[in-house]
């Protein structure tokens, strides 16, 4: 995840490869082929229910299931971004750890630092975009699971007005309202969205007052960009609707999951630490989405009817083969305040999506500075 605005304008100024899971082969670390690759994982929060950091940890238990034997896991939870990241990665490295993966932007730079001081140690910065020949940069293209969970809020909404509580106002996150809005408008032209910035990844308490603030403003299905369940939990107390974001929230909101969008990573890790035991692993960048399997949509709740579940499928099908992008215009596309953003006919690049700095038409308010 991104830190903060100055950090993701950095991001967002390298433009990620949509490439393959696999990456090119070339000579990694010697290693002896009966000993197992020693894969470290380093977490930013520390390991819920569900949420950003529940999901690299299934990612971490799917290598451990695909590989087996040939491999041997370990990981630190709730280290925070800076000066401790930098110590973590490093105890790692030391440890004998052939592969490190470090899922949090501010993650970025330490990792960089220590991959300096352990040439032969693969890095993983995921989400991060400053590469180094022992360091490979990953994403994946949240805002295409976004759009679907739009059209699916669009269908189930009947105040037309939906919330959203965001963490930061940087691209990746401006990217999935802006994606989300465009859904449930394709569907639903009367849709609003109501954003509640705050300035936090991980802050349960903060979120569930935002979630109920939001409540308070005859929002009656709600989205979030936070790393706990306690949006989905307020909306489940409330009796409203959410969609959950990188887990399947059922267990915390029953009755109120209208669906999830999460986040894939077991077949991307498992991929880059086999790479490592063949000797293939090479630095580079991937930014998958739906079609690479990293962002999948379903888990849909029980209140959603099939009609609505067969169209965001169907849907989702469409962003696979390359039929549907969220940020295609068929007619013109403004932001919130009158201004063109896409022109008609016209879709955005990658480079477009990944400096994202507005608000599209239908989201109330501005950016906080």
């Amino acid at each position: 995840m991104y830190k903060n605005l100055a950090a993701a304008s950095r991001a967002a100024a390298c433009v990620f490869f949509a490439a393959a899971i696999l990456l090119p082969p070339a000579q990694g670390q010697t290693r002896t082929a009966s000993e197992p690759v020693k894969a470290g994982f380093v977490y930013v929060s520390p390991i819920t229910e569900a949420g950003w950091t529940r999901q690299h940890d299934e990612g971490r238990k799917a290598v451990e299931a695909a590989l087996g034997a040939g491999v041997k896991t370990s990981f630190v939870e709730n280290v925070a971004e800076g000066a401790d990241a930098e110590r973590v990665i490093r105890d790692l490295a030391r440890q004998g750890h052939q592969i490190i993966f470090t899922p949090s932007f501010g993650y970025m730079e330490p990792t960089l630092k220590v991959a300096r001081d352990f040439p032969g140690v693969k890095f993983e910065s995921i989400t991060g975009y400053k590469t180094a020949e022992n360091v490979a940069t990953a994403n994946a293209r949240y805002y295409e699971g976004r759009y679907l969970a739009g059209i699916a809020a669009g269908r189930m909404t009947r105040t037309h007005i939906a919330g959203y509580v965001a963490g930061f106002p940087i691209p990746e996150v401006l990217q999935g309202i802006n994606a989300f809005a465009l859904g449930m408008r394709s569907v639903n032209p009367k849709a609003e969205v109501k954003v509640v910035w705050l300035n936090a990844w991980f802050d349960p308490p903060r979120e569930r007052d935002a979630a109920m603030t939001l409540f308070n403003q005859d929002v009656d299905v709600i989205a979030f960009h936070t790393g706990s369940t306690a949006v989905m939990a307020a909306a489940q107390e409330r009796g409203r609707m959410a969609v959950a974001y990188h887990s399947d929230m059922r267990r915390v909101g029953p009755d109120a999951q209208i669906v999830a969008v999460t986040h894939q990573w077991g077949a991307y890790y498992t991929a880059r630490v086999r790479a490592v035991a063949a000797g293939t692993w090479k630095s580079g960048q991937v930014w998958g989405g739906v079609k690479e399997g990293m962002i999948r949509v379903g888990d849909f709740g029980p209140k959603v009817p099939k009609a609505v579940q067969d169209e965001v499928l169907a849907r989702q099908q469409d962003i696979a083969a390359g039929r549907l992008h969220p940020f295609h215009a068929r007619t013109v596309v403004r932001d919130n305040e009158g201004r063109e953003q896409i022109a008609a006919g016209q879709t955005l690049t990658d480079g477009q999506i990944l400096t994202m700095n507005w608000l599209v038409e239908g989201v109330a308010g501005k950016l906080p500075r």
